[in-house]
């Protein structure tokens, strides 16, 4: 199975005007970060995690030319505002696009997105089906697909596992029996927002203590804000089982 992270970043503290810090202003292209989202192919399926604001951009750059489904981890904006990009898919496939979200995110998506899901349809307006999720496990193509129930403060988000990969972004807690589900895997992608202790996102600190409890062989570190400091330096001050993931970055699993 190959995995390429299409974004790493992180809309948490990135600032309404330019920027002069050293993480913007770096020429360094492992600090220019999309936001967070992951291409996951495997036995001729094609998902995406996450469709956020940079989607169109994110696609093309890889050059990918089919989806069979999207897989959202929660409804807030920086992982959804890229829907409205799935017409050119639904034009190219000519068939409407698999969207499966956590259930208590549905109401939420049906309102940000009224156009689409209201009676009327007007031409050329994506075509998604939604499919709501409550934790159990379901196939996509030969992919089999475990959701990961985390939190991110008070909002229920949804990680997934596949294969021996587990995918877990906006959290600041796991409860025990979904470590269960995460244990075992190869590898373990988990947010890590910035140093400092945040309301909802894991710090570095804390996102390497939760590799450590769950013994994956290999981890990378996404959902990261420019508060985090250069890639460079952070990298060069973690073990070597843990990484600073970047924009582009494409992995076996």
């Amino acid at each position: 199975m190959k995995f390429v992270f299409l974004g790493t970043g992180s809309s948490q503290g990135v600032p309404a005007v330019p920027c002069t810090c050293t993480v913007c202003t770096s020429s360094d292209s492992k600090d220019k970060r999309l936001r967070s989202a992951l291409y996951v192919e495997a036995e001729d399926t094609h998902l995406i995690i996450d469709a956020g604001p940079d989607f169109r951009q994110q696609v093309l750059r890889e050059k990918i030319q089919n989806i069979d489904a999207i897989l959202l981890t929660h409804q807030h904006k920086d992982h959804t505002a890229g829907l409205d990009e799935l017409r050119g898919f639904n034009f190219k496939q000519k068939k409407p696009m698999p969207v499966y979200v956590p259930s208590p995110a549905v109401k939420d998506i049906k309102e940000q997105y009224a156009y689409i899901f209201g009676q009327t349809k007007y031409p050329g307006m994506p075509e998604i089906e939604l499919h709501p999720l409550r934790g159990t496990p379901f196939n996509i193509g030969k992919l089999s697909i475990q959701p990961i129930q985390v939190w991110h403060h008070k909002l229920p988000v949804f990680g997934y596992r596949i294969g021996n990969l587990s995918y877990i972004t906006d959290a600041n807690h796991i409860p025990d029996l979904e470590k269960d589900k995460i244990r075992g895997s190869k590898i373990l992608v988990l947010n890590a927002l910035q140093q400092k202790t945040h309301l909802s996102h894991f710090t570095l600190a804390e996102a390497t203590e939760m590799v450590h409890e769950l013994g994956a062989e290999q981890a990378y570190f996404t959902h990261i804000s420019h508060r985090m400091g250069l890639h460079a330096r952070v990298s060069s001050a973690l073990e070597e089982r843990i990484a600073l993931a970047y924009d582009g970055l494409s992995c076996f699993c």
